[in-house]
């Protein structure tokens, strides 16, 4: 399948999931409430399937799957026979369209506990939390290579997406962080991160790498691809040996060797290059020469080239038991609820762009693609985050939303009465616009994403 109709298809199969579950919600109330629900739609626009239940219900299928709608009786949109009135939205206590409005964000959060409860049983294959690198702010905190991350500040990281997320929230806050760690000899101990004395401009989808800190699977490995004839390491390193060390300098991943070589070039003559070979540990002497590289630049080398690597393998399973499942999801919404309040609030003070906040239908199938290719779990994963994301966008205080009907609801409370019909037309056309504004937001932030 094309990354195109596999980006469309998991598209539709997460939105088609998140918006039956929210109009499932408002649909599952309202006839407990007694009301009478007219017509259940998954999508707008034309119908492509039709099927009129035994219960009076219209339930549709329609051709724009960008959302959905319950419609119900209510003598506000149409004439509503007297013997039907007390099945009228309208008619029902105030308390009681309170409860229908909000079951369909509930019913999202629902959905979200129960997706990452069927993640954590399965199990999401993910990387360990080990460093493979420190510089800069890390290395000051004292963390080093080998270094196993238990937690940063009250966030349990079993693995590396446990400890990136963590990790970016706390730069953007720039503040100081504890940061657990697990050393090579088994002794734990607590880091702090300096995050206050990060610059003031920090690219939050490069926010890790302002640490200074590299994961052990994001580091280029250590292994010869290819030697050049005539260099010091030809007739003595072979394709696929792993280099472990340059001159006593532990190498962590390619990229060590070229300052190790050009301090050892420093110090003057020969040095001892370790490597893993075949299982066998092998020291070997080198001294290295300038090699020219072209544009009359020359560096001190050994003559190697790295080995192409692809997509390194997993090392680690985010999985629980049936039963201990249970706290673990629920901690896990309450956490993406948690960080999602927090990204808005974050967007509105400046400390991350609105770009990277608002995403469109676009990102979100090249999303749902992503996720669906890394296996079942990362996409309930992903559809959790979602529904998680579906739920508070409609609670937001906008009329036209779930959130507006709320606030409508609640100020009828306070007053004893419900608002005007003047009222409630200028907060609905209020609603419209900001909800078009917000929609033209993510396109916008889509067809840049195409562009960058």
């Amino acid at each position: 399948m094309s990354t195109f109709l596999g980006s469309l298809w998991w598209m539709l199969v997460a939105l088609g999931v998140l918006v039956t579950f929210h109009e499932f919600g408002h649909f599952w109330v309202a006839r407990r409430c007694g009301v009478k629900v007219l017509r259940f739609s998954i999508g707008f626009g034309r119908p492509l399937w039709t099927r009129h239940g035994k219960d009076g219900t219209e339930y549709v299928v329609a051709a724009l799957p960008l959302g959905g709608y319950v419609r119900m009786l209510d003598e506000r949109e149409d004439h509503v026979p007297a013997h039907q009135l007390e099945q009228a939205f309208n008619r029902k206590p105030v308390l009681q369209r309170m409860a229908i409005v909000a079951a369909g964000p509930l019913a999202n959060l629902l959905l979200a506990f129960a997706l990452l409860w069927a993640m954590l049983v399965i199990g999401r294959p993910d990387y360990a939390p080990v460093v493979g690198k420190a510089a800069g702010i890390a290395a000051d905190a004292g963390l080093r290579t080998g270094d196993r991350i238990l937690a940063v500040g009250e966030r349990e990281t079993p693995t590396w997406s446990e400890a990136g997320m963590a990790l970016t929230v706390a730069v953007l806050d720039r503040q100081p962080v504890a940061v657990r760690v697990r050393r090579a000899d088994g002794v734990e101990s607590t880091r702090t991160l300096a995050l206050d004395r990060l610059p003031a401009q920090v690219d939050e989808m490069r926010a890790i790498e302002a640490t200074g800190l590299v994961a052990r699977h994001q580091l280029r490995p250590a292994v010869v691809g290819s030697v050049r004839e005539g260099s010091p390491a030809w007739g003595v390193l072979a394709e696929g040996d792993r280099i472990t060390a340059v001159d006593a300098a532990t190498i962590a991943g390619f990229d060590d060797i070229a300052p190790a070589v050009a301090a050892l070039a420093a110090r003057g003559g020969p040095g001892m290059v370790e490597i893993d070979r075949d299982g066998t540990r092998l020291a070997l002497e080198l001294t290295p020469v300038r090699l020219d590289i072209g544009n009359g630049t020359s560096i001190w080398a050994i003559g190697i080239t790295n080995a192409q690597a692809g997509v390194p393998k997993t090392d680690a399973v985010l999985r629980m038991g049936p039963l201990a499942a249970i706290p673990g999801a629920f901690r896990e919404t309450g956490f993406q609820i948690k960080q999602l309040y927090e990204l808005v609030g974050r967007a509105f003070a400046g400390k991350v762009s609105v770009q990277n906040t608002v995403a469109g239908p676009l990102t979100i199938a090249k999303a749902a693609n992503d996720f669906a290719s890394r296996g079942t779990a990362w996409f309930l994963n992903f559809l959790a985050l979602l529904s998680v994301s579906l739920a508070l966008i409609n609670l937001l205080p906008i009329p036209v939303l779930d959130g507006g009907h709320l606030l409508y609801y609640l100020i009828e409370l306070a007053r004893g009465r419900p608002l005007g019909e003047r009222a409630m037309a200028a907060g609905q056309y209020l609603g419209l616009a900001l909800v078009a504004g917000l929609m033209g937001l993510a396109f916008y932030n889509d067809i840049l994403h195409l562009v960058s």
